[in-house]
């Protein structure tokens, strides 16, 4: 059996195992959803969301500038986000998402776990204004849901650990975004200089270190160079290129 089917038959198991135990919170839309914390980009997504958002969500790398995760990442209790949210809104990111997979975004909550692995694992549930009794029960049941979390995180090690081959861990594949001239090129941005200074330092044309940190800002998801510069620091994508 390929890695490829070999991530999608755990990926199905696991999702099974979570619809079982969500019965009984009447099947609310979730993603279940793991964090490589030393390398943000590998990131595996279990969801009932629309396939085309999830889609949409890995092509564009949206978990480089998703305010959810970057939220988890420094901290441990649950939170919900959306325009209700008391504890944080991103209107900026969610009105971009929405453009741009035509899937609306009205809020949620997040539970949040950092394993021993480096690894953080989520367990998001959309909420919704036409259905105000989830948030209740959400907010009543959020211990046991965290439970539920730290339960599902631990059938996925186990069921991980079945799938072994050669001792290669299949569930987080390894992913590296930047080709060695953008990380150059983000590196040197990185560090203050221009374009046209990192142009002589690497050897190459003024409209090359253009088009290399234009593909940078596309593939992390950033809005312009800065965000994307910010973006490679604040997740450590950056490898200094010497």
């Amino acid at each position: 059996m390929s890695k490829i089917n070999k991530q999608l038959l755990l990926s199905r198991k696991i999702a099974r195992y979570i619809d079982q135990k969500l019965l009984v919170w009447d099947s609310p839309q979730y993603a279940y959803t793991i964090v490589d914390k030393s390398n943000i980009l590998n990131t595996l997504i279990i969801s009932t969301y629309p396939q085309g958002w999830v889609d949409i969500y890995r092509e564009k790398n949206f978990q480089c500038v998703d305010p959810v995760i970057h939220s988890a990442l420094t901290r441990f209790s649950p939170f919900s986000w959306g325009n209700k949210s008391t504890d944080f809104c991103d209107l900026n990111f969610i009105k971009k998402f929405t453009t741009s997979t035509n899937y609306p975004l009205a809020g949620g909550f997040t539970f949040v776990l950092h394993d021993h692995n480096n690894k953080m694992a989520l367990l998001s549930m959309i909420t919704s204004v036409s259905d105000p009794e989830l948030e209740k029960s959400i907010i009543t049941e959020r211990n046991a849901l965290q439970m539920l979390l730290i339960d599902i995180h631990e059938q996925m090690y186990k069921a991980d650990h079945a799938l072994y081959i050669n001792d290669e861990k299949i569930f987080l594949p390894q992913k590296s975004i930047l080709s060695v001239r953008e990380n150059e090129v983000l590196y040197w941005s990185s560090r203050g200089k221009t374009y046209g200074e990192i142009a002589i330092i690497i050897g190459i044309t003024l409209r090359t270190v253009k088009f290399h940190m234009g593909n940078v800002v596309r593939k992390l998801g950033a809005g312009n160079a800065r965000q994307a510069i910010r973006t490679g620091v604040e997740l450590k994508l950056i490898i200094p290129p010497f």
